[in-house]
């Protein structure tokens, strides 16, 4: 599982370096996905094939189609992690996620997976997060 939120850099050559318990977990490769809100998503090989099944499965009893399963698959790809537990980002993802040489970025733990955002729009999903959240009150007295 992928908890926390951790502070990184992107180099000048696109790589970032993954904090240690994220890259043990993720061994020397993972599948990239650009996501929709803005972020980069990072998924182990043997969830993300899981996932893969479950929507392989879905069109086979109708529930999606063959495009949507399409338009799903082709915003994947494997990325390699080396010795050092970087990962290279290419031109395409590093534009997608806003994430340019020297962009501070937050490496967030979302349980199944690993979001990769630049920290200015991740501070905003935080605080929309936190305002979604009923507000709790407490009476100590």
């Amino acid at each position: 599982m992928f908890v926390g939120v951790h502070e990184r850099q992107i180099d000048d050559k696109g790589r970032l370096s993954l904090p240690a318990s994220i890259r043990d977990l993720l061994g020397d490769r993972a599948y990239l996905s650009l996501d929709p809100e803005g972020c980069l998503v990072l998924r182990e090989p043997g969830e993300f094939e899981g996932h893969a099944r479950s929507l392989i499965d879905a069109e086979r009893r109708g529930e999606i189609s063959h495009s949507r399963r399409r338009s799903i698959a082709t915003t994947w790809h494997t990325v390699a992690i080396d010795k050092q537990g970087r990962l290279t980002l290419d031109e395409r993802a590093r534009r997608h996620a806003g994430l340019m040489s020297s962009t501070s970025i937050s490496v967030v733990g979302n349980f199944d997976s690993v979001e990769l955002w630049r920290s200015s729009r991740y501070d905003v999903i935080r605080d929309e997060d936190a305002e979604q959240q009923p507000a709790r009150r407490w009476d100590d007295d």
